[in-house]
C-alpha cells in the first residue's frame, strides 16, 4: 500500500519529551508550520509553559502529563489526542534518559531505569501510536541515535537501549508492511545534540560528562522529524559524524574499537568535577531549555542531513558517494587497496 502523508498545516501531532532539547525545538518549529499538537512530558508546569506560548501565537496545542515508561500514561496520551483532535497523523517517541558511567558501576535499578523509559517508552509509544495510524495513515517517528550503530565507553546502557530501540523499531516497520499498514516507521539517529542531555544524565563518574564532538544543533533534528512527518523515510542519520561513525562501526568495527578505546573516553570527561545534581533518571526536569551551549562549538548545519532530506538528486549522490565509501573500505579489509585513503571530512 502505497503511504501518503498529510502536509504539516493538515497534521495532528504527538511529541513525547516535548519540554526540553530535540522536543522542545520540534514543537515549537511545527506549531510554526501550522500543526496541531499534543504534547507530552512529566513535568506538568513545563508543559503548560509550553503550551501557553505556542497557543498564545496562534497555534493549537494541549499537554498530558505522562511517565513514558508506564503502559497506561502512554496509552491515555493517545486518547486524549482522538479526544482533542479525533485523530493522530504523526507520534514522534523523543522522550529519553543518558547515563554516563562504566557497566560495572552503574546499578542495576538505574540501567533497568533507563530502559523503561528509552525502550520501553517507544514501544508503548509505537503500538499505541500504530493502533490509531492503520486505520488512517500517517507517521511514526523513534528517536535512536548514532549509538543504534555504534556503541562507545561510558554510556554503555545508553547505547543498549538506542540499539534496542533500533531493533524493535526495524521490526515494527517490516511487520507493519507486511500487514499493508499505511503507516511510514522512521528511526532518526542523531549524533551528539547541544541539547540539556549531559545535564540530565545521571553520572556516576568524578568529573562531570560532555559530549564528544561533532555537535550539532537541536534544530537539525527537529527538521528531520517535520521531514520525516510529511515523507516516508526509512531512516535518517543527522550529522555526517554520525554516519561516518555508524560506517565505521560496520566495515571496520576493530578499527573503531581501538579509536573509541584511545579517544572516547577523553572526549566524554570534562574538567569540571562532578556535581551533586538533580538528573533526569527518576525525576522530570524543570529548566524548559532547548540548548545546553557548547562554547560556541555546535554546528548549526549539516551539508549530509540536508542533502538526505532534500531533492532526489542529492539524495542519489548522497548514495553513490556512501557506495563508493563502502567499496573503499571493502577493498582495503580484503587487502585489495596498497595505499592509505584519507577520508573526507563530513558536516
Amino acid at each position: 500500500m502505497k503511504i501518503r502523508l498529510k502536509k504539516l498545516p493538515d497534521q495532528v501531532m504527538v511529541i513525547t519529551g516535548a519540554t526540553s532539547g530535540i522536543g522542545l525545538v520540534t514543537a515549537r518549529k511545527a506549531a510554526k508550520q501550522g500543526a496541531r499538537l499534543v504534547l507530552a512530558a512529566r513535568n506538568e508546569d513545563a508543559l503548560k509553559q509550553v503550551c501557553d506560548e505556542l497557543n498564545g501565537q496562534g497555534a493549537e496545542a494541549t499537554y498530558v502529563v505522562a511517565d513514558v515508561g508506564k503502559e497506561d500514561e502512554v496509552h491515555h496520551v493517545a486518547s486524549a489526542a482522538i479526544q482533542r483532535f479525533g485523530r493522530i497523523d504523526t507520534w514522534v517517541n523523543n522522550a529519553g534518559i543518558g547515563m554516563f558511567g562504566r557497566n560495572e558501576e552503574v546499578s542495576t535499578e538505574d540501567k533497568r531505569r533507563l530502559f523503561e523509559t528509552n525502550f520501553w517508552g517507544v514501544v508503548y509509544g509505537s503500538l499505541a501510536a500504530t493502533e490509531h495510524l492503520k486505520r488512517n495513515g500517517g507517521a511514526l517517528i523513534n528517536i535512536g541515535s548514532e549509538v543504534s550503530d555504534v556503541s562507545v565507553p561510558l554510556q554503555g546502557i545508553y547505547a543498549a537501549s538506542k540499539h534496542a530501540v533500533k531493533g524493535f523499531t526495524d521490526s515494527l516497520r517490516i511487520e507493519l508492511a507486511e500487514a499493508g499498514a499505511p503507516v511510514s516507521v522512521t528511526l532518526i539517529k542523531p549524533g551528539s545534540i547541544d541539547t540539556m542531555f549531559a545535564v540530565h544524565a545521571k553520572n556516576y563518574m568524578d568529573v562531570e560528562p560532555k559530549l564528544p564532538a561533532p555537535i550539532y544543533a537541536p534544530d537539525i533534528v527537529a527538521d528531520a522529524i517535520l521531514h520525516a512527518a510529511t515523507h516516508p523515510e526509512r531512516d535518517i542519520f543527522v550529522g555526517g559524524g554520525a554516519k561516518m561513525a555508524a560506517a565505521g562501526a560496520y566495515y571496520m568495527p576493530a578499527v573503531i574499537d581501538r579509536i573509541m578505546k584511545r579517544v572516547m573516553f577523553g572526549q566524554q570527561r570534562s574538567d569540571q568535577p562532578a556535581r551533586h545534581r538533580e538528573n533526569s533518571l527518576y525525576s522530570p526536569s524543570r529548566d524548559l531549555k532547548e540548548r545546553n551551549g557548547v562554547g560556541g562549538r555546535t554546528r548549526e548545519t549539516s551539508l549530509y542531513t540536508s542533502a538526505i532530506t532534500g531533492a532526489k538528486s542529492n539524495k542519489a549522490l548522497m548514495l553513490g558517494a556512501g557506495l563508493a565509501l563502502a567499496a573503499v573500505w571493502q577493498l582495503r579489509r580484503n587487502g585489495g587497496l596498497k595505499h592509505k585513503y584519507a577520508v573526507p571530512k563530513q558536516s
